[in-house]
């Protein structure tokens, strides 16, 4: 069953899911960012290849010709991974996929919509039994 963690009151997603990606690629997990549209996608591709600013995360776009050699891809399309390893949730919906990782990361950050439509998805994977733990990320 998947594991899924929460990471709530994020103040700045995009390096939590930088830091995130980081500890995955050490221990050799393939990783698909949820991003579920263009703008969200554009978003954490800019901010993994610019942050820090002298590192490389090695990730493209699903799509992408490399996407099956790459561990990191950024999407909304599961298929093109090589193991369906971690799944970071960027979306504001519960990917109907999810069951396909080992694990689910959600990252929410402060907007009250955001933080209204985590905690359904909270709701959503309790109900049906999944273990969850909570990361209060309050000034992170």
């Amino acid at each position: 069953m998947t594991r899924i963690d929460f990471y709530s009151n994020t103040r700045d997603k995009l390096e939590i899911v930088r830091k995130l990606v980081n500890k995955a690629l050490e221990t050799r997990q393939s990783v698909l960012i949820h991003a579920p549209d263009a703008r969200v996608a554009g978003e954490v591709d800019a901010y993994l290849w610019t942050h820090p600013p002298l590192s490389f995360l090695p990730h493209v776009r699903t799509g992408h010709p490399l996407a099956r050699q790459t561990p990191v891809l950024i999407g909304a399309d599961p298929d093109e991974l090589a193991s369906a390893d971690l799944l970071i949730n960027l979306g504001r919906e519960t990917p109907a996929f999810f069951g396909r990782f080992e694990r689910l990361l959600e990252v929410i950050g402060n907007d009250p919509e955001e933080i209204q439509a985590g905690r359904e998805r909270y709701r959503f994977y309790k109900e049906r039994g999944y273990a969850l733990k909570h990361n209060d990320m309050t000034g992170k």
